[in-house]
């Protein structure tokens, strides 16, 4: 008799490979409430909420928490903008060489960050352009654009044209077509595409690393805690507060996009 339950070996392996992904980011969490400050003794030698109100009054945390947020709100909305056009243009249009041009638009998120990142500060260097706020959203923003564009071209192409074309048979204009036919269709691949985008700014470390210059952005101030602590569950506390400003928007991204056509950050 066929039974549609998996074999024990594969539920094991299955919790094994679980454990094994989930497991550190559960070690994070319960040495944000340890009571030892400077090492990581396991088991704790005692639980206490105090690191929380520490890290609240560290005026070191505020101003890499702003930039992080600034830069991750404006980088997404460059990428809403610039991936937007770039999607419709590559959806409702067929040119020569438009395959390799869509290859193109996907490179940065498929090169490795070092190499990006290398790429942006040499292309900085010979501009003569000085490291700024700017500098690391324009970084970003070349991984967000992508993002982006991978949820709404695929949303574009579920769309009939025929929407567009009986729009304007209507009377309706340019912005009353895209305000009240594209922008519906559209909206809750755009939102998806947005979240998981500011998600990945707000943590990205490698390209930031290299377009930063002096600035230090919330992922940038963890790596040189780490490498320098003062107060480890301090470290830990912050990790939590990334955790769940990037986990949200990607649970959130996922939930708007589960209908199987469109991807949401396909390949990041």
């Amino acid at each position: 008799m066929h039974s549609d339950r998996a074999p024990l070996g594969l539920k094991l392996a299955a919790a094994a490979g679980l454990l094994f992904l989930h497991l550190p980011i559960l070690l994070i969490f319960l040495y944000a409430f340890t009571t030892e400050e400077k090492s990581y003794q396991f088991p704790p030698p005692g639980l206490t909420l105090k690191w929380f109100a520490v890290a609240w009054h560290r005026a070191d945390i505020w101003p890499p928490l702003w930039l992080s947020l600034q830069v991750a709100t404006i980088a997404t909305a460059l990428a809403l903008i610039l991936g937007t056009l770039v999607s419709a243009a590559m959806a409702q249009s067929r040119f020569f060489g438009r395959e390799q041009i869509s290859l193109l638009i996907l490179l940065p998120i498929a090169l490795p960050g070092v190499i990006t990142g290398m790429a942006l500060r040499s292309a900085f260097s010979v501009m003569e352009i000085p490291y700024s706020v700017w500098t690391i959203i324009l970084g970003h923003a070349t991984f967000c654009i992508v993002i982006v564009y991978n949820n709404a071209v695929a949303r574009f192409r579920r769309l009939s044209g025929g929407i567009l074309e009986a729009s304007a048979d209507l009377g309706a204009n340019s912005f009353q077509t895209f305000r009240h036919v594209l922008l519906p269709n559209l909206g809750s691949a755009l939102l998806a595409g947005g979240m998981l985008a500011f998600a990945l700014s707000f943590d990205e470390v490698i390209v930031t690393t290299f377009t930063a210059g002096q600035q230090s952005t919330l992922p940038i101030w963890m790596l040189q805690e780490l490498v320098r602590p003062r107060q480890r569950p301090v470290t830990n506390v912050v990790a939590i507060v990334v955790f769940a400003a990037t986990v949200l928007p990607i649970l959130i991204a996922y939930y708007l996009t589960r209908g199987g056509a469109d991807t949401a950050g396909a390949g990041k």
